[in-house]
């Protein structure tokens, strides 16, 4: 679980977090929305302890980040998955040792272990016989179960993705999108997700924060989303034709 509590985080004069306060539960996917330039990129580079904040606090299962040691810092880093936006994968790397590297620099694993390992996250994703390729060899589909794959290779409690479903068609995107949600279920894992991506709220979206202008606006699940009165997640959610057709729909049930 991560606690946050009265984040504020400025640029120079510009304050871009505004005493934000939420909790990410374990065993489910969370999800930061928001339009553009409200805050969620930095939010998550916050959690992330890529961006130092001013006032307020993150804990992370009970510790609060900035009470930590550079030693106990390190510690946590190491229960951290992070798949990034387009995925970072060394393209000088097979897919076996883009899925081994963060055993490499956190485990201490011997050789076989790594590779016992490796395969069980690979299979897990069902890339099982795509070891030995490179990336330049898999889909943008496949490419981002490799880096799913890479994220969770150390067991992490904490798994972090940034627009996961970024450049990828709508199927491939559903297949993205469960699985992580089964992943963060089969593992207990605390998920939190940077997304714009209407289709990720509707399908997988167990907790909501949406920023605005650096404020939490609202938070609550996709079941009760399409309830809310607020008029600027209204305004958020339903300017696609999607979400406008499933409103109607959702309105139509008895």
């Amino acid at each position: 679980m991560i606690v946050v509590e009265n984040l504020h985080k400025s640029f120079e004069s510009v304050e871009v977090l505004k005493g934000i306060s939420t909790t990410f539960e374990k065993g489910k996917t969370n999800l930061i929305i928001g339009q553009s330039g409200s805050g969620k990129t930095v939010f998550l580079k916050c959690l992330l302890g890529l961006f130092p904040y001013e006032t307020g606090s993150i804990s992370y299962d009970g510790k609060i980040y900035n009470d930590l040691s550079q030693s106990e810092k390190r510690q946590l880093r190491s229960k951290i998955g992070m798949v990034f936006q387009g995925g970072a994968l060394f393209d000088s790397m097979t897919i076996g040792e883009n899925v081994k590297f963060p055993l490499r620099m956190f485990s201490n694993q011997n050789k076989s272990e790594m590779e016992d390992r490796v395969h069980a996250v690979l299979k897990r994703v069902k890339l099982e016989d795509s070891y030995h390729k490179f990336p330049s060899e898999a889909s943008g589909g496949m490419q981002k179960r490799v880096a799913i794959a890479r994220a969770i290779v150390n067991n992490p409690s904490f798994l972090f993705c940034d627009e996961p479903n970024s450049g990828l068609d709508p199927k491939t995107a559903i297949v993205i999108d469960n699985l992580i949600l089964e992943i963060t279920s089969e593992f207990n894992i605390t998920t939190v997700i940077n997304s714009h991506d209407m289709n990720s709220v509707m399908e997988i979206g167990q907790k909501i924060v949406f920023l605005k202008d650096g404020h939490k606006a609202w938070e609550g699940s996709n079941e009760n989303i399409f309830k809310t009165d607020n008029e600027a997640v209204t305004n958020f959610v339903y300017s696609s034709e999607l979400f406008r057709k499933v409103r109607r729909m959702y309105n139509q049930q008895p």
